[in-house]
């Protein structure tokens, strides 16, 4: 019997395709592996439904009207709504939610033929680095169950990782596509931002928020992303007016002609995130466990016809206090709405309409959410506006010019993900600060709109993942597949599976 579990989106896709197995023997078996809710990467699964939408791929493929990705699983965190699942943003303050209409990246997806395994765990309202703020249980990483998946698309990470689905969206407003994929030892991608709709995502911080793929690899990372993105002008104004396109056309340029003019593909590396030279990569703020790897994958990239030059991002280290005032500000606005009066969570004994919005609150949002909601309140009240928040969009505004000086000298940036591997479940439980010392390298790209990936490059202390980020110019999500797809053309790293997996 063939082990559907190890296949990615394009292998399955293929089969199904040229019909040596059936959607539903698809979805069947990959729904049998979620018995027990291995690592509590789950949160609502619904078999039906799931079935149903198999049995509806199998007669479009038989009838020859299959979408590329007919009959391939997916399943999704659980801050996009859906019709079908219950939609939770991991808080008991929407609990047992039901969304009338499908979110337009669900929807997008389903109409390219994928069939939905379910909803993921994730961070209380994407807000978090280790996947431990879910209102619903930790999740655990399939590569060490006393580590964090990292987060908040820690669900989505661990699922895939540990064969649970081929593929899974997430969300990334500071790195929560990034960190987990590359804690997980899997691929991810944040396109541009306004590439992918945000109609129908539970918003976190709505000028960050971007919806991306989580998979195998990278090539199952462009068909997904081809299938996600594109314009819709009439329910997000944030939406890019700019065609979908195949975002797998330029996978298969060698890296000697990918660059500028047809010319070598030129990787920037910020002195500020770390010393390059030819003996590698230097940086006492990252863990020597995460440098080699990169260093590794570097040279690599090298040996496959690209340069690596140093450039430099030197507002970039001013990105944590700016992404929190920010995020925090737009956090505390968009999570009034939950106050007990139309949907979700309501107290139970109140005296008046202040008193219920105060009790539902309290009882509706964890320790996290509460903490960014009182932090942006504080930055936008009176007296601190122009001190915190109006300084922190004019330092947004300087790391995004920093990022366009260092593509005048290079095609894409690399660099870590974060600082260390996963870390123990727990071990920054009492730290907020720590968590958000985590997001060093991944906030600058975000607070910029910036389209960035992580690719494994190995393991590092105690087995774990590493990942690398990569970072392009607007809407250069084509050049960034393109480069993780040629690296793993020559490298294994993405196909190692976590020894409960494997």
């Amino acid at each position: 019997m063939r082990d559907l579990h190890n296949l990615g989106v394009a292998e399955l896709a293929a089969l199904l395709h040229k019909k040596e197995v059936s959607a539903v023997e698809v979805a069947t078996r990959f729904l049998a592996g979620l018995g027990g809710n291995p690592h509590n990467a789950f949160l609502d699964i619904n078999s039906e439904v799931t079935l149903a939408q198999a049995q509806a791929s199998d007669a479009k493929l038989a009838a020859g009207t299959a979408g590329p990705l007919e009959g391939v699983p997916i399943a999704h965190k659980d801050v996009f709504v859906t019709q079908d699942f219950v939609t939770t943003a991991a808080s008991k303050i929407l609990t047992g939610y039901r969304s009338p209409f499908d979110a337009t990246v669900v929807r997008k997806l389903r109409e390219a033929g994928m069939v939905t395994l379910g909803k993921l765990n994730c961070d209380e309202f994407a807000m978090g680095s280790g996947n431990e703020n879910s209102a619903f249980g930790v999740v655990s990483n399939p590569w060490e169950s006393s580590h964090v998946p990292g987060g908040s698309s820690g669900g989505s990470a661990a699922a895939v990782a540990a064969r649970l689905t081929p593929a899974a969206t997430g969300t990334d407003t500071g790195g929560s596509i990034r960190q987990p994929a590359a804690f997980c030892g899997i691929t991810g991608i944040k396109p541009t931002y306004g590439r992918a709709s945000r109609y129908g995502m539970v918003a976190f911080a709505s000028s960050l928020d971007q919806a991306g793929p989580m998979a195998r690899s990278a090539e199952d990372c462009a068909l997904l992303l081809s299938a996600m993105c594109g314009p819709d002008l009439d329910r997000d104004s944030t939406s890019l007016d700019v065609p979908a396109e195949d975002l797998s056309r330029d996978l298969d340029r060698p890296l000697a002609t990918a660059g500028r003019q047809g010319g070598p593909l030129v990787i920037g590396v910020p002195e500020e995130w770390s010393e390059w030279s030819e003996g590698g990569l230097r940086n006492n703020d990252v863990s020597l466990d995460v440098l080699m790897p990169l260093t590794k994958a570097l040279h690599q990239l090298i040996q496959l016809g690209a340069k690596v030059k140093r450039v430099g991002l030197a507002d970039g280290n001013l990105a944590i206090p700016v992404y929190y005032i920010v995020a925090c500000a737009e956090a505390s606005s968009n999570l009034s709405r939950f106050d007990g009066v139309k949907f979700g969570h309501r107290a139970a004994q109140y005296s008046d309409l202040l008193d219920m919005y105060q009790k539902t609150r309290s009882e509706g949002f964890g320790d996290e959410v509460k903490r960014r909601i009182m932090t942006g309140a504080y930055v936008l009240s009176h007296g601190y506006y122009d001190a915190y928040y109006l300084q922190a969009q004019k330092i947004r505004r300087m790391i995004a010019d920093d990022f366009q000086r260092a593509f005048a000298e290079c095609d894409v940036i690399a660099g870590p993900v974060a600082p260390t591997t996963a870390w123990k479940l727990g071990e920054k439980a009492d730290d907020p600060v720590a968590n958000y010392l985590a997001d060093i390298f991944t906030l600058p790209a975000s607070l910029a709109g910036l389209p960035c990936m992580s690719v494994p490059v190995g393991l590092g202390e105690g087995n774990m993942p590493v990942g690398m980020q990569l970072i392009g110019n607007y809407l250069d999500e084509s050049r960034l597949l393109n480069v993780a797809h040629q690296f793993q053309l020559h490298t294994t790293h993405h196909t190692q599976a976590p020894g409960a997996a494997a």
